[in-house]
């Protein structure tokens, strides 16, 4: 069966949209749909301009080398709306500031992030786990393996980023600095169009404590 390109295009959103949050590469869309991998690319570069000029409410976004199907920044308010219900959860202040260093320091032990905010995170990191925030990314060569902790593809879907190296550029986290301003600039420098996580939703979560101190 001979296609037409309306009709690949049309099969490429189909796909797309089925795959999910995990997405797929060229390479796994020429190989499904039997076409040349330059084509497929040359399809998904036209697709993701079809798409911004017709206004549509999704987009195409390549994420960790990946495409995907995603819901547009800009309409984020509604999204919330959509989600919010009175036991809806949001992330602590000392989950965020936990988030910063694990995205800047990482491969990072629990003990290495709990020296450089100087109070327990077991709790912090629980939660970022549960939200695939961060993960699990190897053992440290050390006493007892500790595990080793990074972000996860799941960030860089929250915050609109191809990979680890578009994170803003932080200098601060060579020695000593204010964690809770550092962690409030790296989520302030992480918006505009991008951001689909803001501080003011996690601001009523800021006396939220880990329960382990006056600070968590």
């Amino acid at each position: 069966m001979t296609l037409n390109l309306p009709q690949m295009k049309s099969i490429i959103e189909g796909l797309l949209f089925a795959s999910g949050d995990e997405g797929l590469d060229a390479k796994q869309l020429a190989e499904v749909m039997e076409l040349d991998l330059y084509l497929i690319r040359d399809l998904l570069k036209d697709m993701r301009t079809e798409f911004k000029r017709k206004g549509r409410g999704i987009q195409i976004v390549e994420v960790a080398g990946a495409y995907q199907l995603t819901t547009l920044a800009e309409h984020a308010p509604y999204f919330e709306r959509l989600a919010y219900t009175p036991s809806r959860s949001s992330l602590s202040q000392a989950a965020l500031e936990t988030l910063s260093i694990v995205a800047y320091k990482q491969p990072i032990t629990r003990v290495e992030i709990e020296e450089i905010r100087g109070v327990k995170c077991d709790r912090a990191l629980a939660t970022l786990t549960g939200k695939d925030l961060i993960a699990e990314v190897g053992r440290a060569d050390a006493v007892g393996r500790p595990i080793l902790y990074g972000t996860s593809k799941q960030f860089l879907e929250y915050f609109g980023l191809g990979s680890i190296l578009e994170l803003p550029d932080s200098t601060s986290f060579q020695g000593n600095f204010d964690l809770e301003e550092e962690t409030r600039m790296l989520f302030d420098r992480l918006g505009g169009d991008q951001k689909q996580l803001t501080l003011e939703d996690v601001n009523d979560g800021h006396d939220g404590h880990d329960g382990h101190d006056g600070h968590e």
